[in-house]
């Protein structure tokens, strides 16, 4: 029968033996050997004893007779280009773990560079078109192959007409029932200047980021309790803070997939016009706080909120006629008393002494005209918002100021007192609880902050239409995402602290840990290595590339990932652990 399908490799064998001294000797065979098929039976021949030869001759005849071809280590190799590797890689780990990409919609190409476009966002964020040209620099560049700007619109587009699939989704996964028991949602709104002058979107309105000059555009922000982005609305620049409030309220439950939910909104965003509304649809509980002039009305000589009620606690739950089927419950924080009588007084300062400049130019005689005094001090007051605190006398040739004292005062006695309002029974959620649901209200804020400056810089807006608008808006709020989860992993590694401790008090500010303590004392962690920053360990995964590397006077290329650092190395870890814990 005829012999069939020969090759010829490198077998080892191994064999144990008993010596004369009764020892277990083990002996390797190291041998060159033929395989054929004989019919149904395969077979070995032995063509050479290969024991006497170096390791390093065995190894690398072993792998020239598996078809790989051998150049010398050192002048036979020649690098053709390093590509920053190692923050993509954490990015897309991270949205593997979550089954982030899943989420986004089926595999296409659309997604794929829609996918991108967030990693390009959480890990140096810019215009699309510099995004596009960043990825060429990245190993994204040879991953994804070259991507047209039309391209990247169109994943813009893409990525904007599942918006609802995939904030229900999000919504579903961190505000519905069995991952959100307490059934909370924060919401918030911002704003953002824009460039150009033909975006449908832009007006302008009251500037979060103090930006004179520009138009902008508003964005209400949806987050769970410990602050991931759930969902985004965008508005006009000139939206009131209520309006962009009931037009999330509408669509809560429905993208939470639940029956109940409680909104958790600043002051200014439920006010007493948007209570009355809920009230009356009867769709959704709310927890807010209110504004300065309501609680110095209660504050009043004959209201319910007196300062003797904290004397031995600091919160108390008190009610009035003017909020009929509602808990008011009022909270003095100590620390914040203490923090706004500084301020105040540091403002104070500050304006008295450029206050007193005016009443110097007037009694030099550089500035007489009444209309000219009023302009100058105008600007001095308004630079520190304390025209509320100045008696200010302007004429002809006299400028006088004073400070209220009695005004200062009455105010000052309200410093640190703020009062939660909310329609959710006692039954439900008691005084202390209600306090506790409030606070997070932080952690929206915080995703602003990383939107803005810290990690995604979504400002200044570029887009000149409405549905690229939405859709950037949309794309960052994906990263913020991401970046929320990286940010939560790293922790270790980072200054972040994982283990802030739990006041006692619902009402006082929460201290630092003392590991925090030491991470931000030393800048090192508690093995003494270095502690980083979030985007300080971005830079750093960005160190480890992925090589092109060429066969000297041949074609034959082939890609090597450099070996991650201890550091590298254990944010991958924490990747995968994080992932883990948040599937179960």
């Amino acid at each position: 029968m005829a012999k069939t399908q020969q090759a010829v490799h490198v077998a080892r064998t191994k064999s144990r033996r008993v010596n004369k001294a009764g020892e277990t000797v083990e002996y390797e065979s190291v041998l060159l050997r033929r395989s054929y098929r004989d019919g149904a039976k395969v077979r070995h021949e032995t063509l050479a004893n290969l024991a006497a030869l170096p390791e390093h001759a065995v190894e690398d005849l072993r792998a020239s007779l598996a078809g790989k071809s051998l150049v010398e280590a050192t002048d036979g190799l020649e690098v053709t280009r390093s590509l920053p590797a190692g923050h993509v890689a954490a990015v897309q780990q991270m949205a593997r773990g979550l089954g982030f990409e899943a989420m986004l919609g089926p595999a296409c190409r659309e997604r794929d560079i829609a996918m991108g476009l967030i990693t390009a966002r959480v890990c140096a964020p810019a215009s699309k078109l510099a995004s596009l040209r960043w990825f060429e620099d990245t190993t994204l560049g040879t991953d994804l192959g070259p991507v047209s700007t039309d391209e990247a619109y169109a994943a813009m587009d893409w990525l904007a007409g599942r918006q609802e699939k995939i904030e229900k989704k999000l919504a579903a996964r961190y505000l519905g029932a069995g991952a959100n028991p307490e059934k909370l949602a924060l919401f918030d709104l911002s704003s953002s200047w824009t460039t150009g002058r033909h975006n449908p979107l832009a007006a302008r309105g009251y500037s979060r980021d103090r930006k004179k000059g520009f138009e902008q555009i508003e964005y209400g922000m949806l987050a769970s309790r410990a602050g991931v982005p759930v969902a985004v609305r965008v508005f006009d620049g000139n939206t009131a803070d209520p309006a962009a409030f009931t037009a999330i309220a509408g669509e809560i439950k429905d993208l939470a997939g639940v029956d109940e939910m409680i909104m958790v909104g600043d002051r200014g965003m439920i006010t007493s016009a948007r209570i009355r509304a809920l009230r009356k649809a009867r769709s959704l509980g709310w927890v807010t706080c209110l504004r300065a002039p309501a609680i110095k009305a209660l504050a009043a000589d004959d209201g319910p909120l007196q300062m003797s009620l904290f004397d031995e606690q600091d919160l108390a739950e008190i009610t009035h006629p003017d909020y009929p089927g509602e808990r008011l419950i009022a909270c003095r924080n100590p620390d914040l008393a203490a923090e706004r009588a500084r301020k105040r007084e540091d403002l104070l300062a500050a304006t008295e002494n450029e206050l007193a400049t005016v009443a110097a130019a007037v009694k030099a005689g550089r500035l007489t005209s009444a209309g000219k005094i009023g302009i100058k001090a105008g600007k001095v007051i308004d630079k520190y918002k304390m025209a509320k605190h100045f008696d200010v006398t302007v004429a002809d040739n006299q400028f006088t100021y004073a400070r209220r004292t009695v005004q200062i005062a009455t105010e000052a006695a309200l410093d640190g007192i703020y009062v939660i309002r909310t329609c959710v029974p006692a039954e439900t959620m008691d005084a202390t609880e209600t306090v506790r649901t409030y606070k997070p209200l932080a952690n929206v804020e915080k995703i602003f902050r990383s939107l803005k400056s810290i990690d995604l810089r979504i400002r200044p807006i570029h887009h000149h239409t409405e549905n690229r608008t939405r859709a950037h808006v949309f794309l960052c709020m994906l990263a913020g995402h991401l970046t929320w989860h990286l940010r939560a992993a790293w922790a270790p590694l980072t200054f972040t602290d994982q283990n802030r401790p739990v006041p006692d008090n619902p009402v006082t500010t929460a201290t630092r840990s003392p590991e925090a303590e030491h991470k931000a004392s030393t800048r090192t962690l508690t093995d003494g290595s270095p502690a980083y920053s979030f985007r300080a360990l971005l830079s750093h995964l960005a160190t480890r590339t992925r090589n092109s590397l060429r066969a000297t006077g041949t074609n034959a290329t082939f890609e090597l990932t450099a070996l991650p650092t201890p550091t590298q190395r254990q944010a991958q870890e924490l990747i995968d652990q994080h992932t883990t814990t948040w599937k179960k």
